[in-house]
């Protein structure tokens, strides 16, 4: 088990459970919009939100930021020491930072020493893009081992300076390599990990890679937070996080959808009638499993899992639960209706 860190109010590591994240796309020294974003995913599910600080008015507006929200707030460093320091006094969570590449080891000591008088961890984030020369030149390339060689590095460099409020990511834009990373992290020390496949790309390809990268480690037991990059609104980010979460069996926050792929046993529209059910569940709160299923004959054992479901004939249908029919002959137009009935009696 890793050891715990807090992020504000959010355990990380420890057996906690793992922790949804983002980052906004708003400039962050537009203090309007950066909340409002937050806000927005709150909302959906965000539990850990991040801002890039890439100069001193986005620094200065931290604090004012922080003010008006109620999730943990995490600022992102590169290069900059003093926007560290500023931050870290503005009340920011955390600091993700690269202690290689904001200079001396006296402005690295600077910011251990801030983080530690405001009990602040700080996330070391490795990344196969930025991967020291003197690693590139030793393996040739960018492998698992060199990103976590890079990890310990900058951890000895913490250390030094009598710091250990440390969590770690070692991210790349292969999900093997990136997988295997964190693998050999996980068995070679005990900090908190967090999660993610750099770079991953639009929703269509990018929560494939997140779901078996993140997805893959978080069913191994690896993993205590992590953020899914999407080239996309951060939103959507929330979104494929709980459904990583869900498909991993971490979490059921809401209802799960499970439906069969259609065959030629199919004898109803079950396609449209799926996305339906899926778009009339994003308002049910309730932890249930439910199934759209495209034949009578075998659906219903099938989805016996399931808590409540439908089951296609030929322009009709059954609703079931827990296996057991409990409406026949449902015409197909009113077959998300009485799902739904019964979906409320739950």
């Amino acid at each position: 088990m890793t050891k715990q860190i807090m992020v504000g109010s959010v355990p990380v590591g420890g057996g906690a459970p793992v922790a949804i994240q983002s980052m906004c796309s708003t400039p962050t020294d537009d203090v309007e919009a950066t909340v409002a974003q937050i806000h927005r995913l709150e909302a959906a599910g965000c539990e850990i939100i991040r801002v890039a600080v890439p100069d001193m008015a986005a620094a200065k507006a931290v604090g004012r930021i922080r003010e008006q929200i109620s999730i943990p707030l995490v600022v992102d460093i590169h290069f900059n020491y003093k926007l560290a320091l500023e931050c870290i006094a503005a009340g920011a969570d955390k600091v993700r930072i690269n202690p290689g590449n904001i200079g001396s080891e006296e402005r690295v000591k600077a910011v251990a020493d801030a983080c530690r008088a405001k009990h602040i961890p700080i996330r070391i984030g490795v990344n196969g893009g930025s991967l020291e020369k003197e690693l590139l030149a030793k393996y040739g390339r960018v492998t698992p081992q060199a990103l976590v060689d890079s990890a310990f590095g900058h951890i000895r460099l913490l250390n030094k300076f009598d710091f250990d409020d440390i969590c770690v990511s070692l991210k790349s834009s292969s999900v093997p390599i990136t997988m295997q990373a964190y693998r050999l992290m996980s068995e070679q020390s005990n900090y908190p990990l967090h999660l993610g496949v750099t770079e991953a790309g639009t929703p269509t390809m990018g929560v494939i890679k997140s779901a078996m990268g993140i997805g893959g480690l978080l069913a191994l037991g690896i993993g205590d937070t992590f953020r899914v990059t999407l080239t996309a609104d951060p939103c959507e980010e929330i979104v494929a996080a709980k459904r990583i979460l869900q498909a991993a069996g971490l979490r059921q926050d809401g209802p799960n959808l499970i439906s069969c792929p259609t065959c030629g046993r199919t004898r109803i529209n079950l396609i449209p009638l799926a996305n339906q059910v899926e778009e009339r569940l994003k308002t049910v709160e309730k932890p249930i499993t439910v199934a759209v299923m495209g034949c009578i004959v075998n659906g219903p054992g099938e989805a016996s899992a399931a808590d409540v479901g439908i089951a296609g004939g030929n322009g009709f249908g059954f609703v079931f639960r827990k296996g057991e029919i409990v409406s026949r002959q449902v015409p197909e137009e009113q077959l998300v209706d009485e799902l739904f009935r019964v979906i409320d009696q739950l």
